[in-house]
């Protein structure tokens, strides 16, 4: 992507900003997920109220003007405590970085990937943007941002489009599978016609039937024997409910494995929108309990409560599934550890965090076996390579004739993409 570096400060700096470039090196910040390891603000000790305050958002942006070598030198200074060598410059041009980051923003919001709690309000005078009291915290103060459904498309475009990228070409289309029927694009031999198939002629077949009966004469008796019709693959739609675990191994640990999850849900729904327009994606969130969530809110969801309850994620998940009319229903489960939450019968948690409990283990047994009867496949990503979860994830992959992948977070997405596109020759049944 390529830069202008400013060597004075001008308006149209602002202007200038690549709006999309910008957010795209903003994903990491926009879809946190609460990951206790973010950096200090230049002009505040603490976060305020966390990481959806305006005030983080605008230091996101600062420090990616800074690595994208947008800002000119003499802001660069400043930035580092060096100063020019003149108070009243350092002053200006501490103006001008509140005045440019508030800018951004109110383009942001102009162009829709924004909502604001209120409208960013210019700085007034040359206050120190640096620092408790200035004026870019005064004018960020209390002001919380969300993603519109436009960032979030955004968001998901990217993604999907930098995964694709680390892949190779892959074609789009419908999913594959290994029955034929009759419909436009030839793919197969003919078939003589049967009541309800596409009347997708086949002339020259039909011709043939009814001269091998009639011999070649004038006019040629057609029979409803002699229709024949071209074969197409059959192409099928797929239900896919994306359970992610939340609970909060999944940011501790020294890495985040929860936002590359967040990451990879955003790329499935963009790219089953533009490209699989018959498929549906659900989202279930699992940790002591479980609940789906809309992929609106995907993008703010953060981890927590503290266990991993797989068993209600795959009953909740399952009866999502049982109410799509789909050819081929799978449950896309992201997880980093073993299940040590139950929900019992009468609805209290059961919670044992030491070792794979049995009692546990055998409803989440019981809950993929649910799944099998009823048609639905479970592909297991995990993100950790403990013997026990290994022997876990295997024992789920062999009660449900689904897939099981050892992965982490550099490689998730590539390996669910792929294995999402390329279900070929495979039915569920």
């Amino acid at each position: 992507m390529r830069f202008t570096t400013y060597t004075k400060y001008i308006p149209e700096l602002a202007d200038a900003v690549n709006l999309q470039g910008l957010l795209d090196q903003l994903t990491d910040f926009l879809l946190q997920s609460g990951f206790a390891g973010q950096g200090q603000s230049f002009w505040q000790d603490e976060m305020g109220d966390g990481d959806r305050s305006l005030d983080a958002l605008k230091q996101a942006i600062l420090q990616a003007l800074m690595e994208s070598g947008q800002l000119t030198p003499d802001m660069l200074k400043v930035l580092r405590g060096e100063g020019t060598g003149d108070a009243e410059r350092d002053k200006e041009i501490e103006a001008q970085l509140g005045e440019l980051l508030d800018r951004i923003v109110q383009r942001l919001m102009d162009e829709g990937y924004l909502n604001v709690g209120q409208a960013p309000q210019m700085p007034a005078g040359y206050q120190s943007v640096l620092g408790p009291g200035g004026a870019a915290q005064s004018a960020a103060q209390q002001v919380h941002f969300s993603l519109t459904e436009k960032g979030i498309d955004f968001l998901g475009y990217k993604t999907l489009k930098n995964l694709l990228g680390s892949v190779g070409k892959s074609s789009f289309g419908s999913h594959d599978t290994p029955y034929l029927a009759t419909g436009v694009e030839t793919e197969g031999v003919s078939k003589p016609y049967e009541f309800g198939d596409v009347l997708n002629l086949d002339v020259p077949a039909t011709l043939t039937s009814a001269i091998a009966r009639e011999g070649i004469g004038v006019p040629l008796d057609l029979e409803y024997d002699d229709l024949m019709v071209h074969q197409s693959e059959y192409r099928s739609s797929a239900a896919s409910v994306l359970m992610l675990d939340c609970s909060h191994s999944m940011i501790l640990y020294g890495e985040d494995r929860f936002t590359p999850a967040k990451k990879v849900a955003l790329a499935l729904t963009h790219l089953i929108r533009t490209q699989f327009p018959g498929d549906s994606l659900r989202v279930v969130l699992f940790h002591d309990s479980a609940e789906e969530i809309p992929l609106s809110a995907l993008a703010a969801a953060q981890v927590g409560p503290y266990h991993t309850n797989t068993a209600e994620g795959l009953k909740l998940a399952r009866r999502i599934l049982q109410g799509q009319k789909k050819d081929m229903k799978q449950i896309i489960m992201i997880t980093d550890g073993k299940p040590s939450a139950l929900t019992m019968p009468d609805g209290r948690i059961y919670v044992n965090s030491m070792g794979l409990d049995p009692q546990i283990l055998a409803a989440t047994y019981r809950e993929v076996a649910n799944c099998r009867r009823s048609g639905i496949m479970i592909n297991t990503f995990m993100l950790a390579r403990d013997r026990s979860l290994v022997e876990f994830v295997k024992q789920v992959a062999a009660i449900c004739k689904g897939k099981a992948y050892f992965t982490n977070t550099m490689t998730l997405g590539q390996f669910i993409l792929m294995d999402f596109m390329k279900r070929k020759t495979r039915r569920v049944s």
